[in-house]
């Protein structure tokens, strides 16, 4: 679908210098969410931003569409770049999809930013957020026409970063319209909600034997501390080097970016 012109979507971004980082985007996004840290990041990092399959500038969803075969999709990315391992950041959805390619020994080490699929098992304000990404999908449909006009006031810059940060004057405009028209792109959106509401969310923790550090921001309004984090706190990676960012929101990278550079720098030594 041509949202919007002037706004184009690449399938990845490779750069910098040193031991591999692969950055995974959150649900919805591209990988230019990562654009405010790439710099001091590949001042020490060869940096792989991959656009996950389904969205703007991806490759398409693997059919049939499963967990198993998205992280086969995943792996099949790493592979064409010549990565057998990597570390790797990701956020939302990316920082679940990084965990589970490191339960299959792809991962050197995880920095997870507010990782999906925490919700403990009785927690039913997921589907709270099911309807969220829906009602975002249209409603970004209908903007994305407008998008440079929207992101061009304060108000509208607000109300395009109101569920991803709490700090967002310093974020250029033209990223956020990229950002919106690519919500409004996104393939995956449908496909993607029907496979959580059938198969759910699963993790192998037991198999994650690279060093994690799991990110979450207290003011995060899409998965809300510490509730979306439950599983991960309780049973699945209790022992991961937790960090909570007091004031801080769903998408770190945009909200606090040399802080999370560091937080990501830190892990992945080597």
């Amino acid at each position: 679908m041509q949202v919007n012109a002037a706004v184009s979507f690449s399938p990845a971004h490779r750069g910098g210098d040193g031991p591999a980082l692969v950055c995974l985007h959150g649900f919805t996004d591209t990988w230019r969410t990562w654009e405010l840290v790439l710099p001091a990041l590949e001042r020490r990092r060869e940096v792989l931003a991959l656009t996950l399959p389904g969205h703007a500038g991806g490759p398409a969803l693997p059919d049939p569409l499963t967990n198993p075969a998205l992280l086969d999709a995943l792996e099949r990315m790493l592979d064409e770049a010549g990565l057998a391992t990597a570390h790797i950041a990701g956020n939302s959805l990316g920082g679940y999809m990084a965990l589970g390619l490191a339960a299959r020994g792809r991962a050197r080490s995880v920095v997870a930013l507010a990782p999906a699929g925490g919700w403990a098992a009785e927690d039913r304000s997921v589907e709270d957020t099911f309807a969220h990404f829906v009602t975002m999908h249209e409603q970004c449909r209908r903007a994305a026409p407008y998008a440079d006009s929207i992101v061009s006031t304060r108000e509208g810059r607000r109300r395009a970063t109101l569920f991803t940060t709490s700090n967002f004057e310093h974020i250029p405009p033209e990223l956020l319209a990229h950002q919106l028209c690519g919500v409004a792109a996104c393939d995956a959106v449908e496909p993607m909600l029907a496979l959580a509401r059938r198969d759910g969310w699963s993790l192998d923790a037991q198999r994650v034997e690279c060093p994690v550090r799991i990110v979450w921001g207290t003011e995060d309004r899409l998965l809300p501390w510490p509730t979306a984090a439950a599983r991960y706190r309780r049973d699945w990676l209790p022992t991961a080097d937790w960090v909570v960012l007091d004031g801080i929101g769903h998408c770190p990278q945009l909200d606090a970016p040399l802080e999370t550079a560091e937080l990501i720098l830190g892990v992945s030594a080597g």
